[in-house]
């Protein structure tokens, strides 16, 4: 049976990728099956026990379109991810990503006590010093982010994980936020600290 996850009637670009109506269309069960490989790295059912690779339990699947066609493409670099998604279809990149979009995300650890109120003065008001936008604007209070415009959800997602695709924006290394450069525009204006205190507040978001 598929499942089709639903999001508001808008036309976004993100990652290169165009998603006109904000649904992605899949089987969720063919995307269980597609995933016993990506269990290795990612869990069987989403939640990654190593914090160096994401957990996508629970992730919006226009986010994980998105960011699969990008490894494919080369808009996003990750030699063993290009290993993976060299024979995926879309169709089998929509059901995985319909699959792990139904998997329930585990809780992670909480924040770093010694960093959260710099983490949180982050996510929620930018730094008017230089400039940089608040997380919330994009990724909501909560951290669920927005299907529509295929923004992540970031809550409980590893610090180690978030903490280097920060490193990742600001270097350039990383330019799957297409042209708008958002990603890596606020990335470059954090200094090490800010990012290891906003990711560590992420990762405590519940």
């Amino acid at each position: 049976m598929n499942k089709k996850f639903a999001a508001l009637s808008l036309c976004v670009l993100f990652a290169g990728t165009a998603f006109a109506d904000g649904i992605v269309d899949g089987d969720a069960e063919a995307g269980k099956n597609k995933a016993v490989t990506c269990g290795a790295c990612h869990g069987a059912d989403g939640n990654s026990v190593n914090p160096v690779w994401p957990s996508l339990a629970g992730q919006h699947p226009t986010y994980t379109v998105a960011q699969l066609q990008a490894f494919k493409n080369g808009t996003r670099s990750e030699p063993l991810m290009l290993g993976q998604v060299m024979s995926l279809s879309d169709e089998d990149m929509r059901n995985l990503a319909v699959y792990f979009a139904s998997m329930p995300a585990a809780a992670k650890a909480v924040a770093d006590p010694a960093t959260v109120d710099r983490g949180q003065r982050l996510y929620r008001g930018g730094d008017r010093d230089n400039k940089s936008s608040a997380c919330i604007a994009c990724h909501g209070p909560t951290g669920r982010g927005n299907p529509a415009a295929a923004y992540p959800s970031l809550k409980g997602q590893y610090a180690t994980y978030t903490a280097t695709q920060l490193r990742a924006y600001a270097s350039g290394a990383r330019q799957s936020d297409g042209t708008t450069k958002v990603m890596r525009d606020i990335a470059s204006s954090l200094s090490e600290e800010d990012i290891v205190a906003v990711a560590s507040y992420i990762q405590g978001l519940q």
